[in-house]
């Protein structure tokens, strides 16, 4: 089975080719830049919406980038009937949408409206779609959340430990992989927008305490405390959200991706490794 992956380069696409290949699956993988091919792994160059050359009509379509620009290409083509397309967009659809800033508003309408761009796309040519919905996403040295925490940490020997006591569901960017895979294998699972929360809730404090703790080097704790955030949510509109996010939970109810995947991701335990870059 052919199966075209854009953003295979990504945090999630890391751990994706490698499990479909392991498979026996034939990959082909869009990438801006020019990539070696290997066995079962075709890259191909070019960009969403418009420079993508003609890849045929594989049977299974996967993104992990923006889902605007993934729907417009998916309308232009013409899918084969029963097509899988499988996409992730983000919990910050639900997250955001009621921030007290204009711009995280905005982020949360623009995933939504991906989503419900995906779902015509799809159901116009009679294609069964998935999207997942993941919270913060680590475990490959590329998400802009945690890992420059941890780099800057590390540089500066130095981690600032913010008191925030809203919870948080850290999903490792493999276990994201392993439920598309899971997927490809429950077409009952076609048509649903599903949440995709790591296997483990904390609070925002403990997380980042975690963080430090798996750090390769020793760094001096610097507890941030609650009025002096609140301090910084005034005197820097751009860490309002940021900051105000702190006390609120940032959660995802697993239970239809368990029952309809039999997915269950692992707890947040890091190691060093999750915030260095993944080859």
């Amino acid at each position: 089975m052919t199966v075209m992956v854009f953003g295979a380069s990504s945090q999630i696409g890391r751990f994706l080719l490698p499990r479909l290949l392991a498979r026996g699956e034939t990959v082909k993988a869009l990438s801006r830049s020019e990539r070696a091919s290997e066995p079962g792994l075709t890259w191909v160059h070019g960009k969403l919406p418009d420079r993508v050359p003609d890849v045929g009509r594989p049977l299974v379509i996967i993104s992990f980038g923006p889902l605007l620009p993934f729907a417009q290409w998916l309308s232009s083509l013409v899918l084969a009937p029963g097509t899988r397309v499988i996409a992730t967009s983000s919990m910050s659809a639900e997250s955001k949408q009621d921030s007290d800033v204009p711009a995280e508003r905005a982020i949360s309408q623009s995933l939504r409206d991906g989503e419900i761009a995906l779902a015509a796309a799809c159901e116009k040519q009679g294609a069964l779609w998935t999207i997942f919905r993941p919270t913060l996403i680590y475990g490959a040295g590329l998400d802009k959340s945690l890992t420059p925490i941890a780099r800057r940490a590390m540089r500066l020997r130095v981690f600032p430990l913010p008191a925030g006591r809203g919870l948080r569901q850290p999903v490792h960017a493999d276990d994201i992989a392993a439920a598309v895979v899971a997927a490809l294998d429950h077409p009952e699972a076609a048509g649903r927008i599903l949440p995709l929360g790591g296997g483990e809730r904390l609070t925002a404090g403990e997380m980042f305490a975690r963080v430090r703790r798996s750090l390769p080097i020793g760094t001096l704790p610097v507890p941030v405390p609650a009025p002096l955030l609140r301090l910084g949510r005034h005197a820097v509109p751009r860490l309002r959200g940021p900051l105000t996010r702190l006390e609120a939970n940032l959660v995802a109810d697993n239970s239809e991706l368990q029952r309809l995947l039999g997915v269950s991701p692992r707890p947040f335990q890091p190691d060093a490794a999750c915030w260095e870059p993944q080859l």
